[in-house]
């Protein structure tokens, strides 16, 4: 069976993770071309992981004959743009969250896809965790029955930088984009409305970037049901990631794994593990489903799990966010829309 070669651009943490997960865990898959800007670094990178070849300019990956589909995980800026050269050269797109920070450019971006025919994947991978995906098919089986409330926790263990705060577009675009698109996964159905307040409640600097730390966002779904994200940049405790539907006929939860379930009890009290430390452990399973999907779909084995469109509408809800915490009103998803 022919392997399917891939190239990667952008060779940072996320571009190094899922190298890693292709190497280990996908034999149906090489990587066979890496380009970063950053070209020492990825020239390292590959001499390390055995990639053969290694580019400056990300055009050089799209050209290879060897390279039949590609991930993007280079900077938010570059993604739209290289999704229409890759649609162009004829490869199929796995792209990291968002697509763009405009829905005018995400349209493009996606248009260009759609009539290439390639297969283009947004890389919300939290869709993939196992515990999500079981609260997920509950929900769609009617167990749960109606839903009327959806709660989100989400919560890093401590914030980014301030230079990255400064481009990274806002808390809602950045952060809460995973809890929108998880809103819309676990639910199946679409948000009608938003209302967001925040603050800069962790880091008097990411106010005084014009950004926010902290915030709770309400959705009103087409269907009736109601949802409540809340948000902080940092969690003292650790990686804090929660989930809870409430429904006609029960509730479904997901609590957060921790490394092991043992407490110790002595005279000083119980002593339980803390939480997993960050993204990349919380959601190592994921990261591999992901990938796994995309590869079968750019071997010709069905559609992407999350598309184009899916890709989008967490961005919509996020302009919306923006847009109520400046006004500090409920806004519509249809008044960003134009």
């Amino acid at each position: 069976m022919k392997r399917i070669g891939l190239g990667i651009i952008g060779v940072g943490r996320i571009g190094q993770l899922h190298l890693d997960n292709i190497r280990r865990y996908l034999p149906e898959a090489s990587v066979v071309a890496l380009a970063d800007v950053a070209f020492d670094h990825a020239k390292a990178v590959a001499a390390e992981r055995g990639v053969p070849h290694v580019y400056a300019d990300p055009t050089a990956v799209l050209e290879s004959q060897d390279v039949d589909a590609v991930l993007i995980c280079s900077s938010t800026d570059t993604h739209a743009t290289l999704i229409e050269a890759a649609a162009k050269a004829g490869k199929h797109v796995f792209c990291e969250k968002p697509i763009a920070l405009d829905l005018e450019t995400i349209d493009r971006a996606v248009g260009a896809a759609d009539a290439a025919g390639i297969a283009l994947q947004i890389g919300f991978n939290r869709r993939f965790d196992p515990n999500f995906a079981e609260a997920r098919r509950q929900v769609r089986d009617g167990m749960i029955g109606d839903v009327h409330v959806l709660r989100i926790t989400s919560r890093d263990p401590a914030p980014p930088p301030i230079e990255y705060v400064r481009v990274s577009g806002g808390l809602f675009v950045d952060m809460t984009i995973h809890d929108f698109d998880m809103a819309r996964y676990i639910v199946g159905d679409e948000v009608d409305e938003v209302y967001a307040v925040g603050a800069a409640r962790v880091d008097p600097a990411i106010g005084a970037a014009g950004d926010i730390d902290t915030a709770v966002v309400t959705l009103r779904f087409r269907g009736g049901a109601i949802g409540v994200i809340d948000n902080s940049r940092e969690a003292v405790y650790g990686y804090d990631q929660r989930l809870e539907v409430f429904g006609s006929g029960g509730m479904v939860a997901v609590a957060n794994p921790k490394p092991h379930t043992a407490v110790r009890s002595a005279r000083d009290g119980d002593t339980a593990p803390p939480l997993l430390p960050f993204f990349l452990e919380r959601y190592e399973r994921s990261f591999v489903a992901e990938l796994r999907a995309f590869v079968a779909a750019a071997d010709g084995g069905g559609e992407v799990p999350v598309t184009g469109a899916d890709g989008r509408a967490p961005v919509v809800m996020a302009l919306a966010a923006q847009k109520s915490l400046r006004e500090a009103r409920p806004v519509k998803l249809s008044e960003v829309e134009t």
